[in-house]
């Protein structure tokens, strides 16, 4: 599958090679999105951010794909479907996250939304059909205690609230949802229109919605909330999104949903890095049983007769 209109498919052996390079840019993507996310919110209301960020992508997506008269291939049974998940993945999951990013740290963001993997593995032996087994119980049961571990400690330091923490809880459960009905849908046709589909049905829900209850005469011009707002529309509405269903499409739910375990690390590295956020030693902690948590719930079974 291309990455990009225009591009060819590449062969099954370029396919595999690929792969390792999709997988590094969406989790670089992805774990830059927080702190991206984290500058706009504080020199933009977050409802006013992610509807221009949503509408922008999603004309952006669709207007190219409309100038190079790409094939629609898409029935209007489909065009609902990617609207729908355009609720769930975009509207929902960044809509709360969002809110919550105004009280809580990239860095702990990005970590609670790691979890992704862990409730998604238990819905999915719910609604999919894959087997919840005893290790991947103790991974789940692990990966929960190291996230409620490092909330636990941010709280009781006072480095974030606990009503961020919530609305940051409520965007995790937006995305595993997401992912569980993309699973579910299984939508035909082009991923690539799909997110244009997906960002603009985000955009026409929230615009509405930021112009009742946001305050534009609260954004604050600079050019670092110019340089987020960019890498949020390119970098991560379309580029991390079309990889994210790219890889949920190739991999399965339950293994795309296992590069999550990057974000972690990866996020506190950026946040520090760029918004010079503080982590401490509690936090690296609570970061290892997530990822072996993680690591139980996504590893695949032994094949019978395999050596061990």
């Amino acid at each position: 599958m291309s990455l990009t209109p225009g591009i060819a498919v590449p062969s099954p052996r370029s396919h595999v090679n690929a792969l390792p390079l999709y997988i590094g840019l969406f989790c670089v993507l992805w774990s830059l999105a927080f702190v991206a996310g984290k500058i706009g919110v504080t020199d933009c209301p977050p409802l006013i951010l992610l509807a221009g960020r949503f509408s922008l992508a999603g004309i952006l997506i669709l207007g190219l794909s409309a100038f190079r008269r790409e094939g629609w291939q898409l029935g209007w049974g489909e065009v609902m479907t990617f609207a729908i998940l355009g609720l769930a993945n975009n509207a929902l999951y960044l809509g709360l996250g969002y809110t919550g990013l105004k009280s809580v740290s990239a860095g702990l963001g990005g970590l609670i939304v790691s979890a992704n993997p862990i409730f998604t593995a238990a819905l999915a032996a719910l609604l999919l059909g894959e087997a919840l087994t005893p290790r991947k119980a103790l991974g789940l049961l692990l990966g929960i205690i190291g996230v409620a571990f490092i909330v636990w400690h941010r709280m009781s330091v006072g480095t974030d609230s606990l009503h961020g923490i919530l609305f940051t809880l409520a965007s995790l459960a937006s995305i595993v949802a997401g992912t569980i009905l993309f699973k579910l849908f299984a939508p035909k046709g082009s991923l690539w229109i799909g997110n244009g589909i997906q960002n603009l049905a985000a955009g026409v829900v929230l615009l509405p919605i930021a112009f009742t209850f946001a305050d534009f005469g609260d954004i604050v011009p600079s050019a670092r909330l110019l340089g987020a707002f960019v890498f949020l529309v390119l970098g991560g509405s379309i580029l991390a999104y079309f990889l994210w269903f790219h890889l949920l499409k190739v991999c399965g739910a339950t293994a795309a949903s296992a590069y999550h375990f990057l974000m972690p690390p990866l996020g506190m590295l950026f946040a520090w890095l760029i918004l010079d956020e503080q982590v401490a030693f509690r936090d690296l902690l609570g970061i290892v049983p997530v990822a072996l948590g993680i690591y139980l719930v996504t590893r695949p079974a032994p094949v019978q007769g395999s050596k061990p």
